[in-house]
């Protein structure tokens, strides 16, 4: 017997270390955690109502914007080339745009229509001029035009003159004879001068209102450049350059369609000029030959005849 309890107490020794022990660790587990770590657990896990069912959580990167204010921002056009930021262009602004194409399309037409016509008629003007430099007599400069164009200035107010002489065959007053032909040449110095003036308007009112069109095009495209400041409420630059600069490149269309239309009304109006004065002096060649053939027939006739007193204004 005391054997017996010897035993049960060496064995009742051996388990409560093994007891205190296992009582230790199931506190260390069983304890309640601290109210950081209650929160820390709270917002890891969010609480769902007991009506829904558990759904897969989507991780979210830290550096990704809201959702709503990637939706507000309006789209930057990647292309800013000229023909880019004329297709993200407005409505208006592309019109505008599209109308001082045209105009400049019109400058550059008029430059090598009338530029030929021009330059064609000073070089036949020259040589007809020439021409009727070496006669003496009327009839002499009406064979030397027979080489002219029949549509030529020089051949119609040589025409002038020699009808004048056969409607005034009857008349002994060279003085007048001599002032209705000047009349008669002076009409077609003015009406050639108007025909060669033609498109030269057109020239003078593309270059002045050109760049008011395109201001006007710039106006539209920065009013609509700050209306979507308002809208997207930014003032990132990277989000309103674009807009800007769209709207001024209205400006630089119309300087394109003025700058070139200015300089060719210029050089145009002192070429008419020039060829205006050209042929004012193939007129006064002409009344000089025949006034000669008047005063050498009255010569010759012995007959005396009033001179005019008033000369032709050419030119």
């Amino acid at each position: 017997m005391k054997t017996a309890r010897n035993k049960m107490k060496k064995m009742a020794s051996l388990m409560m270390p093994l007891v205190l022990v296992a009582g230790l660790v199931g506190n260390a587990y069983a304890a309640p955690s601290s109210p950081a770590a209650d929160a820390v657990t709270q917002t890891a896990q969010p609480v769902s109502s007991p009506n829904e069912t558990p759904a897969a959580i989507t991780p979210v990167s830290a550096n990704a914007a809201p959702v709503e204010e990637t939706a507000a921002l309006p789209v930057i056009p990647k292309d800013l080339s000229v023909l880019g930021m004329y297709h993200h262009a407005d409505v208006v602004v592309k019109t505008v745009m599209i109308g001082l194409l045209l105009a400049s399309v019109v400058t550059w037409t008029l430059l090598f229509s009338k530029g030929a016509e021009v330059w064609g008629g000073k070089r036949r003007l020259r040589r007809e001029f020439a021409a009727l430099e070496t006669v003496r007599t009327l009839d002499e400069a009406a064979e030397q035009a027979e080489s002219f164009d029949v549509n030529s200035i020089s051949s119609q107010m040589l025409r002038d003159a020699q009808n004048e002489l056969e409607l005034s065959a009857g008349s002994t007053d060279n003085g007048g004879i001599k002032d209705r032909t000047g009349f008669r040449l002076e009409r077609r110095v003015s009406a050639a001068g108007r025909h060669m003036g033609r498109g030269n308007g057109i020239l003078a009112t593309i270059g002045a209102i050109s760049p008011f069109v395109g201001l006007f095009g710039t106006v539209w495209g920065i009013m609509n450049s700050f209306i979507g400041i308002a809208q997207t409420q930014t003032t990132n630059l990277a989000v309103v350059a674009p807009g800007i600069a769209e709207a001024l490149l209205a400006t630089a269309v119309g300087l394109v369609a003025a700058i070139p239309a200015v300089v060719i009304y210029n050089i145009f109006a002192r070429t008419i000029a020039s060829y205006r004065h050209q042929v004012g002096d193939v007129a006064a060649q002409i009344l000089l030959l025949q006034g000669r053939d008047l005063d050498l027939a009255a010569s010759a006739g012995e007959t005396p005849r009033p001179q005019a007193d008033r000369q032709l204004r050419v030119g």
